[in-house]
């Protein structure tokens, strides 16, 4: 099929079935923030509260010959200064690996020496002045390639070669038997991407408040809070019961919340020591160059084609950077592993990824959690093949897709599959007409996505429970354990339970902020807290409309399944006069001699599959697809990038709330536009150098493009309502389709991230001087 036969897609019948669902709403929380109700970590002040102040390594890597506290100690309204010589030894962390306060060497220039608790945060500050530490400089090491060689200095004893063990690989097929053979051509390219951060609006934080019961509350913006829970209490030797984590309105998480800092334990350990609640707050400058960020990686990627585009075989071996600990970002390795093996039909696939220790800053993992890097470096290779081969790029993506049944090599089974579609929508939306027919420094770039979308069962459960009670005047309370971070699973949420127990909108109320009273869940990542905890708010409100409907039956005298509730009212489908407001129902159910009241519960987890130790298994109960297309104008001159128009078409099964849908779409391309073309911790032995907003440079409004957001594919029936997991979709394939833009415009292919001037100017530099004769 050519570029002009793309047949165009047709668009899916309009329905207005629902009540809520699928209905343009307002967040869930909208009014508090606009209002400034809403308090932040930043914002909470326990009584007697002090103030924490964290030290930090001058150097990348050396020994600690002394730390001398007694000036910051005699400093007026210094209460507690602690070290690792007067505190518990905890290891914590994945691989254990980390300590709280660094004892007898330094790893990394964010390693914490000591911190202070004071009366305000002015004197905390002074008193880390006043601390002296002596250090021995030891040889460090900054690049993974380097580190793994035998002459580089060993970071953790039990890592040789610097490679923590954690095995990810993945063979199926016999794919050096297709590379060698003659009739295949074969592509082999090495790519780089680079440290990005956060930059979540609410900078890193904790408060820790220690009670005289030995009790421990503590206010974190963390991601996952019954892990962090149970993390915190065993590294803290707390019995799991007496640890009690809040929620506040969290600023961003973007992935940062799914780990335990040294920064959450250094709270408690000066909670524990003085007796007062303690709160540690970074300041922008430390957000920026101590908080852990995106998986920095080196991406050798080979794959083997037939001349008719068929994708016959691939390679990938990825070196990642883990800086000086290993974090959740390690397992930014597993969904590489899935976009190597699935996000096209190939049979012939292995994967190697080496988590390499560096004295760098240790990263972590960042919203897509590996799919970003991985994907920039597939995306750009399928326009590098298609273009070798003379075939339409989006032809060639064609040819490859994925379809509704399909099995990966890893087991992954796919339900719903709408890639055909988003192909050739993002096409048509973008005006696409042939590889450069734009015009003079002009291009379009496409780029397609696979990620999760039903759950990920990274832990042996994969669950969420909720919680329901309906009070005399009809307010839904709905404890559930999923996470608001941003993304609008509340709403969503709420707008499931409104639509299945048949009632406004307003009458619901979520209570997700205290694992003290929600239900136990396993975090909000993998873009799974509206399916799963959708589920399982939807499981718990059909429980909860049967014990209506039971009630009901009784005073219409009719059987439950011949009424339905709508708009808040019980009626009969045969007599729909015959009504009565569920409110007023309930009053007469609860207010009587052996009266009821309604309370229902659930527990959904997935019916899927954690992956063996081949690699294989079906992790999630269903998968997302999507297409980008990028259209851009490049300076010749200068290397500047115009991002004109982005088209992002996304099949998420069916919307619950389109405000929200495309919200976190557009969020997401404009997070990757920064991640594509402008945003890059710069380090210089292993030192943030650029730890300010003036220096690290985000997209402004004035530079994000017109984005298009378009949403395609059938509901799929394992979801609440239909709908597929989104959250962190939209920023996947951004970056691949703006490097192939550039190659469209120019015809010079950039290997590594960011996008910048000076990379394009080089490389159209290098692109005349091998036209020009020697």
């Amino acid at each position: 099929m050519s570029t002009t036969e793309i047949a165009p897609l047709e668009a899916p019948a309009e329905k207005d079935e629902f009540s809520v669902i699928g209905k343009r709403v307002s967040k869930y929380d909208s009014l508090e923030k606009v209002t400034g109700q809403a308090e932040y970590l930043i914002d909470l002040k326990l009584p007697g509260m002090l103030y924490g102040k964290i030290l930090r390594s001058r150097y990348a890597h050396a020994k600690i010959l002394k730390v001398d506290t007694r000036k910051a100690e005699q400093l007026p309204g210094v209460i507690a200064v602690i070290t690792a010589k007067n505190t518990p030894r905890i290891k914590f962390g994945f691989m254990k690996d980390n300590l709280p306060l660094k004892d007898g060497k330094v790893l990394s220039c964010r390693d914490e020496v000591a911190a202070v608790a004071a009366i305000d945060e002015q004197t905390a500050a002074k008193a880390l002045e006043l601390i002296e530490v002596g250090y021995e400089k030891l040889p460090a090491v900054f690049d993974p390639l380097e580190a793994m060689k035998q002459t580089a200095p060993r970071l953790h004893e039990e890592s040789e070669n610097n490679i923590a063990k954690l095995p990810f690989s993945f063979k199926a097929g016999n794919p050096d038997r297709i590379f060698s053979r003659k009739d295949v051509v074969t592509f082999d390219n090495t790519f780089k991407v680079h440290f990005m951060t956060h930059t979540a609006l609410g900078t890193m934080a904790a408060l820790a408040s220690y009670d005289q019961d030995k009790r421990l509350t503590i206010f974190a913006n963390t991601q996952a809070p019954f892990m962090y829970q149970r993390e915190i209490a065993e590294a803290l030797g707390i019995p799991g019961e007496n640890v009690r984590v809040i929620q506040p309105y969290i600023g961003g998480a973007f992935g940062r919340g799914m780990d335990v800092y040294p920064v959450d334990l250094i709270a408690c350990l000066l909670s524990m020591k003085t007796g007062r609640p303690v709160k540690i707050v970074f300041s922008r400058e430390e957000d920026l160059s101590y908080s852990p960020t995106r998986q920095p990686a080196i991406i050798k990627l080979k794959t083997a084609a037939s001349r008719d585009g068929k994708l016959l075989a691939r390679s990938s071996e990825i070196y990642l950077d883990t800086g000086a600990y290993v974090s959740w970002g390690a397992f930014d390795s597993r969904v590489m592993m899935a976009t190597t093996t699935g996000q096209y039909r190939i049979e012939n696939v292995q994967f190697e990824s080496s988590v390499v220790y560096t004295n760098n800053p240790y990263s972590g993992t960042m919203r897509g959690a590996g799919n970003p890097q991985i994907n920039f470096a597939i995306e750009s290779q399928m326009d590098t093949i298609a273009e070798k081969l003379g075939m339409d790029p989006v032809e060639l993506r064609l040819r490859n897709a994925n379809q509704p049944g399909d099995i990966t090599t890893q087991g992954m089974k796919i339900a719903t599959c709408a890639m055909e579609e988003t192909l050739r929508l993002a096409a048509k939306e973008i005006g696409w007409k042939g590889r450069h027919r734009e015009g003079e420094g002009r291009g379009i770039g496409f780029s397609t996505l696979f990620h999760v979308a039903g759950g990920a069962r990274v832990y042996k459960s994969d669950g969420c429970g909720a919680m329901i009670k309906i009070d005399d005047f009809g307010k839904v309370s709905l404890s559930i354990g999923t996470t608001e971070i941003g993304t609008g699973s509340d709403t969503s949420i709420a707008q499931i339970v409104a639509e299945e127990l048949g009632v406004p909108l307003s009458k619901i109320e979520i209570i997700n902020k205290d694992t003290a009273l929600k239900p136990w869940d396993v975090g909000t990542h993998a873009s799974r807290a509206t399916f799963i905890g959708g589920n399982a708010a939807l499981l718990a409100a059909r429980d909860a409309k049967k014990q209506i409907l039971r009630i009901a039956a009784k005073q219409f005298l009719d059987d439950p399944v011949k009424l339905e509730i709508k708009n808040g009212e019980v009626y009969s489908i045969s007599e729909p006069k015959k009504r009565i407001e569920y409110s007023k129902l309930l009053r007469h159910a609860h207010f009587k001699q052996g009266g009821t009241m309604i309370m229902a519960s659930a527990f959904f987890d997935p019916q899927t599959e954690m992956s063996d130790e081949n690699g294989i298994g079906n992790i999630s109960m269903t998968y997302a697809f999507g297409t980008q297309a990028a259209l851009v104008e490049v300076d010749e001159e200068t290397g500047k990038i115009e991002v004109l128009k982005v088209v992002a078409v996304h099949d998420a099964g069916r919307i619950l709330n389109p405000n929200g849908a495309e919200g976190q779409i557009q969020g997401g391309v404009v997070m990757s536009l920064g991640y594509a073309l402008c945003e890059q911790l710069i380090l210089d032995e292993g030192l943030v150098m650029n730890p300010s907003f003036a220096d690290y440079k985000l997209m402004t409004s004035f530079e994000i493009p017109e984005i298009e957001v378009r949403f395609v594919g059938k509901p799929d029936s394992s979801g609440p309502f239909g709908a597929k997991g989104l959250g962190e979709h939209g920023c996947i394939p951004t970056a691949a389709a703006l490097a192939n833009a550039v190659n469209d415009a120019l015809g010079v292919r950039i290997f590594d991230l960011p996008l910048t001037p000076d990379k394009i100017v080089n490389a159209l530099d290098t692109k005349q001087a091998s036209a020009t004769p020697a």
